[in-house]
């Protein structure tokens, strides 16, 4: 039996739409067990955050990329590298800050939301893609730098595209280590 050239790419689709509908069946099971929208919020977070922790070592094993030196470096090591390798899609990036601490990560296509039509009216406050702040705030931790995501636009709310802020919480020079 040969396999095809194309047959790799089926897999792969075929895996994401599998995910995208079972993160669909979780999101509504949440639903189902929490009476508030902040509750689901909340838990997707946290489950976002175990992922992120793990999925850390799988990033740089198979990126193989160097350190980065800077937030900046940072952001666009997300948006470039890891978006494109877990999410299949390169979000852009906007440093919102003078400081050079926050940014935006603008996704003109989110997969996760590639079967969801709209938020129930009584939903109105889930943060459905919540998973995601949980990821990227995990695996910014594993490698040392604290960081707040959280989502500050959100096209199942209506807004023109989905938008994930990321606020690194110190200045570089702020991490020491010492030596022993």
């Amino acid at each position: 039996m040969s396999w095809s050239p194309g047959r790799k790419q089926e897999n792969h689709k075929i895996s994401r739409e599998l995910f995208v509908l079972t993160y669909g069946a979780l999101v509504a099971q949440l639903c189902k067990d929490y009476e508030k929208d902040e509750e689901v919020n909340t838990c997707l977070d946290k489950m976002g955050y175990s992922i992120g922790v793990r999925l850390i070592d799988d990033f740089l094993a198979r990126s193989s990329v160097k350190k980065c030196r800077s937030y900046s470096e940072t952001a666009d090591m997300i948006a470039q590298v890891a978006f494109k390798t877990y999410l299949g899609v390169t979000p852009s990036v906007s440093c919102s800050s003078a400081a050079g601490n926050e940014f935006s990560l603008i996704l003109d296509k989110n997969p996760l939301v590639e079967f969801v039509e709209e938020l129930p009216a009584e939903r109105a406050s889930l943060c459905y893609c919540n998973l995601l702040c949980g990821v990227i705030r995990g695996a910014l931790e594993m490698v040392h730098l604290a960081a707040e995501v959280t989502f500050l636009q959100d096209r199942l709310k209506g807004d023109a595209v989905t938008e994930i802020g990321i606020t690194f919480l110190r200045k570089p020079e702020d991490r020491k280590y010492k030596r022993s």
